[in-house]
């Protein structure tokens, strides 16, 4: 029997849609891809990401990258 303290590792990719301040789960999992780094990213953890991109940054460093290459 599992504790309430564990969680349950899926290893599965969440399909999210990004909103300016949230986001939705569209298919359940417990990561997604950063964009640039191509990390996984527990969505736990998720804190930066860009609704007109549709897509998540695991840190404010990859998200401000991605968007320096989005302003030429």
């Amino acid at each position: 029997m599992l504790e309430t303290s564990q969680k349950v590792v899926l290893n599965k990719l969440a399909v999210l849609k990004y909103y300016d301040s949230g986001f939705h789960v569209l298919s359940s999992g417990d990561h997604v891809i950063c964009a640039v780094s191509r990390k996984q990213i527990p969505v736990d953890d998720l804190k930066y990401w860009s609704e007109k991109f549709q897509e998540a940054y695991a840190s404010s460093e990859l998200a401000f990258q991605k968007f320096l290459q989005n302003t030429d």
